[in-house]
């Protein structure tokens, strides 16, 4: 069994992304290539954004700091920390509304 703090990503991710030129920084926490399930945790600068992009296949994201705003086409939706927002599967971005982290959940066929 694995064991892995979320907060303590956070935080590091957070650190990474306020020094960093493109304000954001990302990590797969689990799975990859090799696997059917990928978690990525992203963390974004206010005003830092996604820009829009396909849709990875079935995905969520849970929002763990900050607040997000997830666009496709026309519809926007908000979330907070605590907040799990469904990716359609269609062209999306993501918008960092204030510091934000989030856990990208991807299950490829």
């Amino acid at each position: 069994m694995q064991k892995l703090s979320l907060d303590a990503q956070v935080r590091d991710h957070l650190k990474r992304a306020a020094a960093a030129a493109t304000g954001r920084s990302a990590e797969t926490v689990y799975g990859g290539h090799e696997h059917v399930l990928r978690q990525t945790l992203i963390a974004l600068t206010a005003g830092t954004s996604l820009t829009e992009h396909e849709s990875p296949g079935e995905a969520t994201l849970l929002v763990l700091h900050g607040r997000v705003r997830l666009t496709s086409g026309g519809d926007a939706w908000d979330g907070m920390s605590g907040d799990m927002l469904i990716i359609p599967p269609a062209r999306h971005a993501l918008e960092a509304v204030e510091d934000a982290a989030v856990l990208l959940t991807v299950a490829k066929h």
